[in-house]
């Protein structure tokens, strides 16, 4: 089975020094000791503990009659839509895949939740048929807050709609023997499916967490497999002919050579692909104020105003070619560009697989534990904290602005307002525009989003980034929370200190009660938001948050003009 070719077309100097680094990992037998699990090849950690996936489609593809079952028993019950409520490895899979497949005929919709805005809950569930609507409860440890209240709201919906009955319309996927397995139990859900506890949430695609849901769409699991095991065949090969291999070494190579900012540049067919890509990278390699910066979606400009800081990823399915003279253009300017073709969709399962190899071996490169996450817990723990102080008070911690505005607000810490020089005197405007100020050479920008991600949104938080970024060429990131928590997250708190951060929450038009408790999704996006940013300023980090009480779209259109010096 053929892979998709893959092209590198590298500035000399670079190029010279991929080859040298190249030759220097099979002259330490580094895919050897990658496929034999040899801790050694990282740090000598526990590194050996988190490899299954290596040979997990060698696995899955043992029962070749599980997924074609599962899909023809979700057929017969005629759902309408599947909701698979998740977060960060259990919902970012899942998602590229009902972008990247869309609806087959006689199958149900595939859709995500992994948002704990109420205005994103209230409208998905607007649009459901409950009684036509099966739900993946998708959780390694049972233990992640937010499936957990998503599960919560939607079980409580069920009961409402079909009392007794509300169980059958639930499957979770959940690693044995977690709190999900046992709530599944309790609630008589339909099925439960198993991850393996030796693959890590983010390396989990071709695991049970990806797979379960594709064969629910009606697509033919057994062929994404075999795919995917052609191509971890080739990765066994000596690093020249190994496609996974020469991918992690030439990120590798880019980062020691100070390009440490992933640009993806993805055609519409694969246009989601970047979303998973950004947790699988930033995640495993941002730690120890080391990390690769991945930059999805980000508007194009000249390259000739790109930094020096960056290496392009084009990634298309054969036949398309939308950027392809953008990409061009890249290249000639001088920039590193990387080019991989998927010959279809099917491809996506060797995709996953390549770029899983890949980050492996970055991570060796980095002389990091590519598989841990040891920032993530942080932003976990302060937002308990003030959740837990909400169902203790019935409040959160009251908290002062520096500056409020026409109905914007914005919070920061000593040391940022010392920084920005704040005062009684200083504008909004003065202030925003001090902030941005302060990203140099090297610097990523990042707006992390509090908000509802909806298309509108989405628009007006790109054209702030592309004010951003056409000033000096600066990477720039866009994030909605609490999703990126579990992804870029990582990297803006463990990695480099080279990022300026700009928060953004709002209040909401309405909330949602979580049943069970004391506090609402609004509560539990708030807590969120703040425990984000404590640890951000915790680090060192340069970051404000801009809180907005009224309009969101005017809000951000009045951002944008002052990031772009309209006011």
């Amino acid at each position: 089975m053929s892979i998709g070719p893959m092209g590198f077309r590298f500035p000399a100097e670079l190029e010279e020094a991929f080859k040298s680094e190249l030759a220097a990992w099979d002259a330490a037998d580094g895919t050897e000791r990658l496929w034999n699990r040899d801790a050694s090849l990282w740090t000598g950690g526990d590194e050996a503990n988190w490899l299954a996936w290596l040979d997990v489609a060698e696995r899955q593809l043992s029962d070749p009659a599980r997924f074609p079952r599962f899909a023809a028993e979700v057929k017969a019950r005629g759902f309408e839509d599947i909701v698979l409520l998740g977060m960060g490895g259990s919902s970012l899979c899942p998602e590229v895949l009902s972008f990247t497949f869309g609806r087959r005929a006689g199958f149900p919709r595939l859709s995500i939740l992994d948002s704990t805005d109420p205005e994103q809950l209230l409208a998905l569930d607007r649009r459901l048929n409950i009684s036509k609507t099966l739900f993946f409860v998708s959780s390694k440890s049972g233990s992640t807050l937010e499936p957990n209240v998503f599960f919560a709201y939607f079980f409580d919906r069920a009961r409402q709609e079909l009392g007794d009955a509300a169980g059958s319309h639930f499957i979770a996927i959940t690693d044995p023997g977690s709190k999900m397995q046992k709530a599944a139990e309790e609630s008589g859900f339909w099925k439960t499916f198993y991850g393996e506890p030796k693959i890590g949430g983010r390396f989990s695609a071709l695991s049970d967490f990806g797979m379960v849901p594709l064969a629910a769409m009606g697509v033919d699991v057994a062929e994404f497999l075999l795919r995917a095991r052609s191509m971890a065949k080739e990765c066994r090969l000596p690093a020249s002919q190994n496609p996974g291999v020469r991918l992690g070494v030439a990120l590798g190579t880019a980062w020691k050579m100070g390009r440490d900012k992933l640009t993806i540049i993805a055609e519409k067919g694969i246009f989601d692909l970047g979303a998973w890509m950004e947790q699988l990278v930033a995640e495993s390699t941002g730690k120890h104020g080391k990390a690769i910066i991945p930059v999805d979606r980000e508007p194009l400009i000249t390259p000739e105003n790109y930094g020096a800081d960056r290496v392009f990823v084009y990634i298309a399915l054969d036949g398309e070619a939308a950027f392809a003279d953008d990409v061009a253009a890249i290249e000639a300017a001088g920039h590193p560009v990387i080019c991989i073709t998927l010959r279809e969709r099917m491809d996506l399962g060797q995709e996953f697989f390549r770029w899983e190899i890949a980050t492996a071996a970055v991570g060796a490169l980095m002389g990091i534990n590519p598989f841990d996450q040891p920032d993530v817990e942080a932003s976990k723990i302060e937002t308990r904290k003030l959740t837990d102080e909400f169902e203790q008070t019935g409040k959160l911690p009251a908290e002062t602005a520096q500056i409020a505005d026409g109905g914007i607000s914005l919070f920061c810490d000593d040391a940022n307002a010392a920084a920005l020089g704040l005062d009684a005197t200083t504008t909004l405007s003065e202030a925003i525009r001090r902030h941005l100020g302060r990203i140099s050479t090297g610097d990523y920008f990042a707006m992390l989003a509090y908000i509802n991600m909806n298309p509108e949104n989405e628009s007006a938080l790109k054209l702030i980034r592309e004010a951003v970024l056409s000033r000096n060429g600066n990477a720039t990131c866009l994030g909605f929370g609490p999703r990126f928590l579990h992804s870029t997250g990582q990297a803006y708190k463990g990695g480099a200190n080279n990022g300026v951060f700009v928060q953004v929450t709002c209040d909401d038009a309405a909330d949602v009660a979580v049943p069970g408790q004391k506090y609402s999704f609004g509560i539990v996006k708030a807590a969120q938001a703040r425990g984000d940013l404590d640890v951000l300023f915790e680090r060192g980090r340069r970051a404000i948050r801009l809180h907005v009480a009224g309009d969101v779209s005017e809000a951000l259109k009045r951002i944008g003009n002052i990031a772009s010096g309209a006011e």
